[in-house]
């Protein structure tokens, strides 16, 4: 693949991505970055993935920042900071095939648990216990591969949330968490000009990205737009798990 035509997919990897994260309010990592790994290297795709997620992110807390549960924002980053130095050391890990295996497992499982219709009965009040966890979690899947989401959700499916109040909360979480994340990357020379010139390049389009995710949300049934995503996430997992069996 030529420079011309790597910089259109990374383009459209991150399109297609943003729409998605704007319209279900995550999961714009889980489709970014096992694509990106296609083609780039993952120690790319995740810090790439990232920098798309604070802009994102920045976008909805300022619009919505009303809506957001800030104590239970504030819980799962707590916990979130002692997960991605480990997150971290996996990412500088040499055994690369071993860790997009690990990548594709992650996407199939949180994809099919999804498709499955299975919920948490609602919690209602805090259960730091259930925060801290799924926000440890969240932090070592984010600090290596860029993806915080899967546990995000469920946690915020077994407290019962609104849609309204799931998306904002988790932007109020995944702004401060990902400028965090994006540190870490530059403490370990892992944000560059490749990088940045790739985030540069795909900036324009998030924009518009976040409009047309809106509109798809308030036009589709968010079941239905859920099984397809989520379906094509197994497809990209299976992918995954083929290259890195092969490599």
């Amino acid at each position: 693949m030529n420079h011309g035509s790597l910089t259109l997919y990374v383009l459209c990897v991150v399109f297609v991505a943003t729409v998605i994260r704007s319209a279900l309010g995550f999961g714009e990592a889980l489709v970014a970055v096992p694509l990106l790994a296609l083609r780039i290297p993952l120690k790319t795709a995740a810090p790439l993935a990232v920098m798309v997620s604070i802009t994102i992110a920045a976008v909805v807390v300022v619009q919505d920042w009303k809506k957001i549960h800030l104590r239970s924002a504030g819980w799962l980053l707590g916990s979130t900071l002692f997960g991605i130095p480990l997150g971290l050391m996996l990412l500088t890990d040499r055994h690369q095939e071993i860790i997009k295996l690990m990548l594709a497992l992650v996407v199939i499982g949180f994809a099919v648990y999804s498709l499955s219709g299975i919920q948490a009965a609602g919690l209602r009040g805090e259960n730091k216990f259930l925060a801290v966890s799924c926000g440890f979690v969240a932090g070592i899947l984010g600090g290596a591969y860029g993806m915080n989401g899967p546990p995000l959700a469920v946690y915020g499916m077994a407290r019962g949330w609104s849609p309204q109040h799931f998306r904002a909360t988790l932007q109020g979480y995944f702004l401060p968490a990902s400028l965090i994340g994006m540190a870490g990357y530059w403490w370990d020379g892992l944000w560059n000009t490749g990088v940045a010139h790739y985030y540069l390049i795909a900036l324009p389009s998030t924009i518009p990205a976040i409009w047309l995710g809106r509109q798809v949300n308030h036009r589709l049934p968010l079941d239905n737009f859920r099984k397809f995503v989520f379906g094509g996430l197994i497809l990209i997992g299976l992918v995954l798990a083929v290259q890195a069996l092969r490599s």
